[in-house]
């Protein structure tokens, strides 16, 4: 053998932050959906510390592991930045992308985090808890004074 390369996926920096951040506040099942060989996809998710991992994963199977998780009674965050997320980020309960992702990703996206990083997701998570919060305290007043 005259040389050798090493083909790793990019650990994004904020990624084990955010899912440290998730799993203290709940979140249960946290896996990777990757269109990626397993090797590679098993050592980032073992290096993120996932619930599980899915590889060599095509586009339309994508979604199909979506809708079998909600068959399961799961609620499906699926975050993506590509063409090949699309019909997955259509078929979650909440679908989000990044600033810089692909067009179509960006489209179907429900949440766009703006910074292009994942950062915010643990923001977002925080956010929503307080306005579900809000709501059903107001929810509350409203049929208290009907």
């Amino acid at each position: 053998m005259v040389g050798a390369i090493e083909i790793k996926p990019q650990t994004r920096p904020e990624a084990k932050m955010v899912i440290n951040n998730l799993r203290q506040h709940g979140i249960k099942h946290i896996s990777i959906v990757s269109g990626d060989y397993e090797q590679p996809t098993k050592n980032l998710a073992e290096e993120l510390k996932m619930d599980n991992y899915f590889h060599s994963i095509l586009p339309e199977n994508k979604a199909a592991i979506v809708e079998k998780l909600q068959q399961e009674g799961k609620t499906v965050c699926f975050v993506g930045d590509g063409v090949n997320d699309a019909i997955a980020m259509k078929k979650a309960d909440v679908s989000i992308s990044l600033s810089g992702a692909t067009g179509v990703a960006t489209d179907i996206a429900q949440i766009i985090l703006m910074r292009g990083d994942l950062s915010n997701m643990y923001d977002l998570f925080i956010l929503s808890k307080e306005l579900e919060t809000n709501l059903q305290q107001s929810l509350l007043i409203g049929l208290g004074t009907a």
